[in-house]
This record gives structure tokens, sequence and C-alpha cells, in this order.
């Protein structure tokens, strides 16, 4: 069955995760009783997350006609002869209002009724709540037919505990079956033992020579058994001119090979020490324009911030900017902070759209696992000392830069559990919780399948 990207402005992207079959519609009875009946609803409905009844009834309601879908048979049936493009195009709209986080765009969202008996949809990546327009006829048919609970993360949590208990005891029985194994061998192996003293009674054998032997030496016997199968092999050494002289090659080898080591051992402590000596990123991070002035009164941050503008409006080019910002003075951390600072320098909303704007500049300074981490500092010092809106679209951004690749899962996920744990107070861990929770839930959901 051919797939499609979920929404139209992701239709060009090769790589976009979320994807749904295409339409397959089939015109069905004549005259009056002519009807379309769309026979993929069920997987359509499926991959948006959708009960199939909802699309049904928005194509029915869009169209002025009578829509019904089959619970059993998992058919969905429209009245009149509908083109394949034209329910195609009310389903793009149906995703536009019904699927798609209004902030991110993300499909992967939740219908939630409140209290009030409002529609919005919760996204799992960025936790944007959408407001559904209750004016639309289908909020009618969604309240009275609401979706299904999903299973709660504690559910999820327990059932993967469970299979890990499972596991772990199927692992302990077959220990316990090794060793029962091993046990019946020995006692096989010591009954032909004590056997064979007694056939050489037949054969008229004196007492002396029916004595058993010590249990040490048939212990020893029966391990020497089990540790080696091939009793016949002999093996000997090579007294030959060459193989003498690749012994002492083999040699040498390893004697310069352990000066090698030696070597790389005393330059290593030499970086380390250096490294000592040196302020690191994160104490040169902490420094504060009260303690780090320069002769103009301006802090280090404000004076990297001043140049890193000037260049930007010379037209320093994206390829550019990595050899720009390493001429100048101050920490690698200091210098991604203001580049950071100077991009984002006068946005008052849309900074996810900003940045994605300005990805080049970023993905030059987020190459490694270090500069990553650097960056993520940075955008949590920016939101630290701004307004309210940017603390709100954190997760927007952090998700804008997770879908281009400027930065990873891991170094995200342990970024927010260092930040948790050192400062509990700032409000930026509130608002990028439910983004590392989706992540987390992203990822133990495809080590399931």
């Amino acid at each position: 069955m051919a797939l499609q990207n979920i929404g139209a402005s992701n239709s060009d992207d090769a790589f976009y995760r979320y994807k749904m079959p295409r339409m397959l519609t089939k015109i069905e009875g004549r005259g009056n009783g002519i009807k379309t009946n769309v026979v993929n609803m069920v997987d359509i409905a499926k991959a948006l997350a959708r009960p199939p009844s909802y699309t049904t009834k928005y194509f029915g309601n869009e169209l002025g006609a009578q829509s019904k879908f089959d619970e059993k048979s998992g058919t969905a049936l429209v009245n009149g002869a509908h083109e394949t493009p034209k329910l195609a195009g009310l389903l793009e709209n149906f995703i536009k209002k019904y699927v798609q986080c209004y902030g991110c765009g993300n499909p992967e969202t939740e219908v939630i009724i409140t209290k009030t008996q409002m529609i919005q949809l919760k996204c799992a990546a960025c936790g944007f709540l959408s407001d559904v327009d209750m004016r639309d006829k289908l909020t009618t048919f969604i309240l009275k037919n609401p979706p299904e609970a999903k299973k709660s993360s504690k559910d999820k949590k327990a059932m993967r505990r469970a299979e890990k208990e499972r596991l772990k005891e199927g692992e302990a029985a077959d220990e316990e079956l090794k060793k029962l194994k091993k046990e019946t061998k020995k006692k096989v192996s010591s009954k032909d033992a004590s056997a064979k003293p007694s056939s050489k009674k037949k054969h008229g054998g004196s007492a002396e020579d029916r004595v058993s032997p010590p249990r040490s030496h048939a212990n020893v016997k029966e391990e020497v058994d089990e540790d080696d199968d091939d009793d016949d092999v002999q093996w000997q050494t090579d007294t030959s001119l060459e193989a003498a002289k690749q012994r002492i090659q083999e040699q040498l080898n390893a004697a310069t090979a352990e000066m090698v080591m030696l070597s790389t051992v005393e330059s290593e402590k030499k970086k380390s020490k250096a490294a000592t000596q040196t302020p690191s990123p994160k104490a040169a991070a902490s420094v504060t324009p009260e303690n780090s002035k320069t002769e103009n009164g301006e802090s280090n941050h404000e004076r990297l911030v001043r140049e890193v503008k000037a260049n930007l409006k010379k037209g320093v080019t994206a390829s550019k900017v990595q050899s720009f910002l390493g001429s100048l003075s101050g920490s690698p951390q200091e210098v991604v902070t203001a580049l950071y600072d100077a991009l984002l320098d006068g946005v008052e909303k849309g900074f996810a759209k900003e940045v994605i704007k300005k990805k080049s500049y970023l993905a030059a300074v987020a190459q490694d696992e270090e500069s990553q981490l650097r960056l993520l500092r940075a955008i949590e010092e920016f939101c630290g000392k701004s307004n309210a809106v940017t603390l709100k679209e954190v997760a927007l951004v952090l998700k804008a830069l997770y879908d281009a690749d400027l930065l990873e899962e891991e170094y995200i996920v342990q970024w927010y559990n260092k930040g948790v744990v050192t400062n509990k107070d700032s409000k930026i861990w509130k608002n990028v919780k439910p983004f590392v929770e989706w992540l987390q839930s992203a990822e133990s959901e495809s080590e399931e399948e």
C-alpha cells in the first residue's frame, strides 16, 4: 500500500517520520442509492490516531451528505459520487483542525475534552495545548463520542517491568537446569569409577587391588575430562629457525608497543595537567558582568555579542562563522552563548521559526557531544534572562533543533537530568519536561517494536 506524509506542508520531505496510506475510494450503487466507499478508512484513521468515525462524519458534514461508518465491517460510506482528490483535500483540512499541533505542527497529538466541554489537542512533542474551534460541526459529534482513553505511561512501565522479571526468572531456571545436568554427570562418572574395581574382583583380583582411588584424585580426573575434550591432541613447540626468528620479532614488537604506550600515557598526563590549569567552559560561562568588565565598562558577554552582531551585519556566511568564532577571545561556552543571543536579539515571538531560519549558523557550533551541550546551556541562559514568552516556546525551539538534526536525543536528556538536579528552581525545566518525556516514550516504543 502506497504511503504519503501526514500534512500537506510535509509532502516534499522524503525523511518525514509520520506517514499514512494514500486514500482509496470506490463508487457503489446507482441512481439515488449511489455511494462512495472509502476502502482504507480504518488504516488512515489508525495512522492519524483518530477513530474512523470522526473522519467519515467530517466528510458528511463538509459535503452536506449522509455518512456512516460500520464498526463491525469497518466500512466507511458517504452518500453520493465523490472523486478521490476531493475527499483527500477534505482529509487534509481534518488533519489541520483535529490532528496537527497548532504550535509545532507535529501530528502526534491527543484529543482532550475539558470539564467545560471544550476540545483541545495535547502535543506529545512540545506539550502545547491547541484549542479546537468549537463552531465546527464535528465538535458536537466528538463530544457525544469521545475517544477511548489510552494506556497510561504507568501501565506501560508496569508491563515492561513484568516482562523483565519474567526474563530474569527464565534465566534463573536455565541456570538451575545447568547445575542439575552437571551434578548428574558427576554422579554417573563416580558410579563408573566405583564399577571398575568390582570388575577386577570377578577375575580374581586381591583385596588390596580392589581399593578405590582417593576422592581427590577422582575429582581431579573429572575436572580434566570436563575441561579438555580433545585428550588425543599432542602439542609440540616448533624449534625450526624460521619459528625462532618469528618469536624474536614478536617479542621486539611487544617491547616497541610498550614504549609507545608509555609515551602516550606521558602525553595524556601533560594534557590533563594543562587542562586543570585552564578554566573549564562551565566555570567560564558562570562569569557575570559584575566581575568581568572590559576597559569600556561592558562585560565580556556584551563585548562578544557586539562583535558577533557586527560580523553578521557584514554578511559573514554560515560556512565561515566557525573560523570567525574561533578568533574571538573567550571560552567556547561564552562564544556559543554570545552567538545564540546575537541571532535571537530583538525577537519577541516565534523563536522556533527564527531558529529554523538561522539553523545553518547553529549547525557550525553543534557538531559533537560537547558542542551540543554548549548550545543547550546557551538556550538555558537565554531563557533565564528573557521574558515569559521565551520560556513558553523553549520546547518548540528544542523540537525544531531536534528535527533539524542539530541536537541528539541523548544529549537533550542528559542536559535536562543534570539541570533538574543542579537548578531545581529554574522555570525552564517545567516547560522542557513534556518534550523530554516524549523523547523517552518514543525511544521505549521503538525498542518494544
